[in-house]
């Protein structure tokens, strides 16, 4: 077996222990965070009605221009306080954060912190 492969096992097994736990609901959705090689992706997630509130990315067409030529930390930082701000703007000021199996570190904890700086309650 692939070195990569045992890497997806492990992590699908952290993250299925998580979600067994964190449940998104209207009032206080998930903050589920995605990153791949490249990009990062945001989502506030109810999952008692399986319904995505509102997602932000690094491909968001709108923040293009706020993320050209930052490294991936900050950009990580300025989604997590573009996805803070569209939730305000559903009347949502607080979620629960599902890290998603990836360590809480890097990326994961600038996302989690430009989401604090925007005014959500983790």
């Amino acid at each position: 077996m692939r070195k990569t492969d045992l890497k997806q096992q492990r992590r699908s097994k952290i993250r299925r222990r998580i979600r067994s736990t964190i449940r998104g609901t209207a009032e206080r959705p998930r903050l589920a965070v995605y990153k791949s090689n490249k990009h990062t992706y945001l989502q506030l997630i109810n999952d008692l009605d399986n319904l995505t509130i509102t997602s932000v990315s690094t491909k968001s067409p709108d923040l293009q221009k706020d993320l050209k030529d930052k490294a991936p930390l900050e950009a990580a930082k300025i989604i997590g306080k573009a996805l803070a701000e569209a939730a305000k703007d559903n009347g949502i000021e607080k979620v629960v954060f599902d890290r998603g199996g990836y360590k809480y570190h890097g990326i994961v904890k600038a996302a989690a912190d430009g989401a604090r700086e925007g005014g959500l309650d983790l």
